[in-house]
């Protein structure tokens, strides 16, 4: 059983940061892959900001030069830093992992979601 916790978010006004932590746990034989996902009231769920195993990283466009996405590889726990928080950022963040699992099986996995409010 593979688990992913998110933590860190909460209500910060415009201009300002918050960092978002991923952690997994569990029956982890490797992970390949991971990213933070939103999702806004009303609107589909998009990719933010994905780490791939070979340090590459991708970001969407509204977020390019505000977010970093790190990943610390001893304690399998991905962060997300937002600066510059604005009003469009408020979404529900989600983190994602492709991991194989000790029985080699590769899935993938979900956070619960943390909710981000940017708002003054």
């Amino acid at each position: 059983q593979v688990q992913l916790v998110e933590s860190g978010g909460g209500l910060v006004q415009p201009g300002g940061s918050l960092r978002l932590s991923c952690a997994a746990s569990g029956s982890i034989f490797s992970i390949y892959a991971m990213g933070w996902y939103r999702q806004a009231p009303g609107k589909q769920r998009e990719l933010v900001a994905a780490l791939m195993s070979a340090a590459e990283t991708t970001y969407a466009d509204s977020v390019k030069g505000r977010f970093t996405v790190s990943k610390d590889n001893a304690k399998n726990t991905m962060y997300l830093q937002m600066n510059s928080l604005k009003p469009e950022d408020t979404a529900v963040y989600y983190c994602n992992a492709q991991i194989t699992t000790m029985s080699r099986v590769i899935r993938d996995y979900w956070g619960q979601g943390t909710q981000v409010t940017v708002s003054s």
